[in-house]
Parts: C-alpha cells; structure tokens; sequence
C-alpha cells in the first residue's frame, strides 16, 4: 500500500510503539527518515536508529527509550510541513517546540538538523517535525 506522507507514518509507528510499550519499532527506509532518526537519537528521544537491508527499500529498527519507571522519553510528535502545506521558515523565524523543551526538526541545504544547529548556523529550511 502507498503512503502519501511517509514521515507522518514514521512518526506515527514510534507514537503507537510507545503507547503500547514495544521496545523496538520497524519503519520501512529512506535517507531521510534515517537521518530524522538520528537528529532524534543525538537529541535522547530514542535509544538506538540501526539500517537492516531487505529485498526493497531497507527498514530502519527503532529501539524506543523509557526511563526507570517505565515512562517514555518522547510524551509528544508532531508532523508540522505536509505534502499538501509545505512549511518553510528564514533563520530568525525558526519556533521552538513546548516553549524551548523540545525540538523542532529541519530540513536545511546542510542536510536534517535540529532548530539550535540551525539557528546556530544560521540557516533557515522546511520545517518537518516537533518533538518533545
């Protein structure tokens, strides 16, 4: 079955994953995805991003990460540029996610980063996804 929006579908296999408490969750690969996955894994959002080659196209394992008390270390995601509404911002304009305790995801011309690497840099980008 074709997904129309492939990073929405990957966020929402972690958010289900959560919820039912899985250790690992399975997301069919990309180079984009993966690279979501890693700013993810860099920020301590989850634990582990690993490439299994298939058949097709490659799926990436995502071991999730709960605390002690078995709470999960993302409590939300959130898809901000679709494939119908694409959102775009300058440098100055990147927002934060949950007033600074998140972190929102870019797309830039220096590859996937997250909005303190972007602001940093100084680049602006398409805004992908918010996570915290």
């Amino acid at each position: 079955m074709a997904v129309t929006d492939p990073i929405a579908d990957m966020l929402t296999r972690i958010r289900n994953g959560l919820q039912a408490r899985h250790e690992v969750v399975f997301v069919p690969g990309s180079k984009l995805k993966r690279a979501i996955l890693e700013r993810l894994q860099e920020e301590g959002y989850v634990a582990a991003v690993q490439w299994e080659e298939d058949d097709r196209q490659g799926v990436i394992s995502v071991r999730l990460k709960y605390d002690r008390l078995g709470e999960p270390a993302i409590d939300g995601l959130k898809r901000i540029s679709t494939p119908g509404r694409r959102s775009y911002v300058r440098a100055g304009e990147i927002p934060t996610a949950q007033s600074g305790y998140g972190t929102v995801i870019l797309s830039t011309s220096r590859g996937v980063v997250t909005d303190r690497t972007a602001r940093e840099l100084g680049l602006g980008g398409e805004l992908l996804c918010s996570v915290w």
